[in-house]
């Protein structure tokens, strides 16, 4: 007798199907650009790139997940196709608002933060597309 041992997903739980081609897919819609996935919702992200940025401007485009009413206790930041250095400062910035941060490449960032989402952690997922 076979054993189903697919994860339980409940409604509306942001899992990340795919990602590639300039977006992603989450929780079965196909979000074109950056994106952050905090909680139930998934909002369009201005970033394309974090090459420019410091920290204070980074840290401005994530004021939907550390000034939300429950932030998460873990930000996962996919910083595009390869990884790259996270701006000086930025770790702090966040620590400030109570929230833990994770800085790796994009399709490890999606990996990761599915992990999470399914052993019930508190995760949002900043995502630069690729």
């Amino acid at each position: 007798m076979p054993i189903d041992i697919t994860p339980r997903v409940g409604a509306g739980r942001q899992i990340i199907e795919r990602y590639g081609n300039g977006g992603f897919r989450i929780a079965g819609t196909r979000h074109e650009g950056s994106v952050l996935i905090l909680g139930d919702v998934t909002l369009p992200w201005p970033v394309i790139s974090t090459d420019t940025l410091d920290a204070a401007t980074l840290a401005s485009t994530l004021a939907p997940v550390l000034n939300h009413e429950r932030p998460p206790r873990i930000l996962i930041v996919g910083c595009g196709r390869t990884f790259g250095l996270k701006p000086a400062g930025l770790d702090e910035v966040v620590r400030a608002a109570g929230v833990g941060l994770e800085w790796m490449d994009t399709g490890a960032a999606c990996r990761t933060f599915n992990v999470l989402l399914l052993e019930d952690r508190e995760v949002a997922a900043a995502l630069i597309a690729v």
